[in-house]
């Protein structure tokens, strides 16, 4: 029974939808969401009322929540080492809420090294075409 669903599995990994940039933007919207969620974080461990806490842990958990259904429903499509790596560019979104929201600075390596994981997440999405 096991070896007829590793099967099963093995089948539907070579039958993966063609990902086109369709899913690649679904999958970044889904990083967007999940850096939102640590800004929530931040936000909550910034305030000194009960309700400030609240309200952004709240608000954490929620985006938090619908991040993983919608992660669960994208790795049906991609690869995992594709999907794993396009997390990767939570790095950029991060760093451009940072500078934005909180005013922190990004250097010049931060950026340079953003770049390369840039580059990196697409020479793996372009790769071999998954079929």
């Amino acid at each position: 029974m096991e070896k007829e669903n590793l099967k099963k599995d093995k089948k539907k990994i070579r039958n993966m939808k063609k990902i086109d940039l369709k899913h690649i933007l679904q999958l970044q919207l889904i990083i967007v969401i999940y850096t939102v969620a640590g800004i929530m974080a931040k936000l909550a461990s910034l305030g000194e009322h009960f309700w400030w806490l609240i309200t952004f842990f709240f608000l954490d958990i929620l985006l938090l929540g619908i991040y993983a259904i919608f992660w669960q429903q994208l790795i049906k499509i991609f690869p995992l080492s594709v999907a794993y790596a396009n997390r990767a560019m939570s790095l950029l979104w991060s760093a451009v809420w940072a500078r934005i929201i909180f005013g922190e600075q990004i250097t010049g390596k931060q950026w340079a090294a953003i770049g390369l994981v840039i580059v990196g997440t697409i020479l793996v999405n372009g790769g071999d075409k998954h079929e």
